[in-house]
């Protein structure tokens, strides 16, 4: 303390990995600014080794976690909805300060990011009964097909909204049975790095969620071609670089979901779409009178 004044405590965030905090492997960071420039915090620049980890994470908490029924899953996430309602404040505040938004509208953006979680939340157990079907065969047979998780989804979470398109991107990858790695936006990292402590002190088992704080265009390529990457979502992908990562996708034949062409609206309502995007239908036939 100088006088009558602190000094300032100067924060350096690290990653979130298999749901542990470590410092990035490259031990590099940058510094993370407000929308007029000030200093706000010190964030970890993951490397590609660091999202090398990330997916083994992923992939190690993939069976678990699929394999829970869905109702738990909905719990699950519900959970997570409760914490962060706990840290309002801090998302308000974070929020405001990375997306130059006033304390009124950055309020709005954390209340409807909350929302979007427990409304992801309560669809994990009525995805079978929407997306499967009992069809109709020619023959002694039940025929049911049923919607099941692809595996581990990279996720380039969008750059601007720092929350509630962050939300937007990974609820559903989590409701639909899946595991994620994400990387957050590059400039606005704090309410993804606050999500991440939230994540930690709920229920959600560790490596169900990886987020990597840095460069979607450094990181995208190599997530991108990696064989045990099942599906990328490409929404916060630079513009001019979204068709290369498409093309390094297609080497290991995983599921792609496009950028969209301009800023999406996040607080509209978000349908099936991204929980479909990474959901294969699987087709049982079973024989009647047996």
């Amino acid at each position: 303390m100088i006088g009558n004044e602190r000094l300032a405590v100067r924060k350096t965030y690290k990653l979130y990995l298999g749901g542990a905090f470590p410092r990035s492997e490259s031990g590099r960071t940058y510094e993370v600014t407000d929308s007029k420039g000030a200093f706000l915090a010190n964030a970890a620049w993951a490397s590609r080794k660091d999202a090398r980890d990330a997916v083994v994470a992923a992939r190690g908490a993939f069976a678990k976690w699929s394999g829970a029924t869905a109702y738990n899953r909905g719990q699950v996430l519900y959970r997570v909805a409760e914490v962060m309602e706990g840290r309002h404040v801090q998302f308000c505040e974070e929020v405001a300060a990375g997306e130059g938004l006033s304390q009124s509208k950055a309020r709005a953006a954390v209340d409807a990011a909350i929302d979007r979680w427990v409304w992801y939340a309560g669809w994990t157990d009525k995805l079978a009964a929407v997306l499967g079907s009992a069809n109709p065969v020619a023959g002694p047979y039940f025929d049911f097909s049923l919607p099941e998780p692809t595996g581990v989804v990279a996720v380039l979470a969008p750059q601007r909204s720092s929350l509630l398109g962050l939300v937007s991107v990974l609820a559903p990858v989590l409701a639909s049975g899946n595991t994620a790695v994400v990387v957050t936006s590059k400039e606005r990292p704090l309410p993804a790095v606050t999500l991440g402590e939230v994540l930690a002190t709920s229920d959600v088992p560790g490596g169900v969620v990886n987020l990597l704080t840095g460069d979607a265009g450094e990181l995208g390529p190599w997530l991108a071609e990696h064989d045990d990457v099942d599906a990328i979502d490409l929404t916060g992908a630079p513009p001019a670089r979204a068709m290369e990562f498409e093309r390094e996708a297609a080497g290991s034949i995983k599921r792609v979901l496009r950028p969209p062409a301009t800023e999406p609206d996040w607080s509209a309502d978000p349908g099936l779409t991204r929980m479909r995007a990474f959901l294969e239908t699987k087709t049982v036939w079973h024989p009647k009178g047996f």
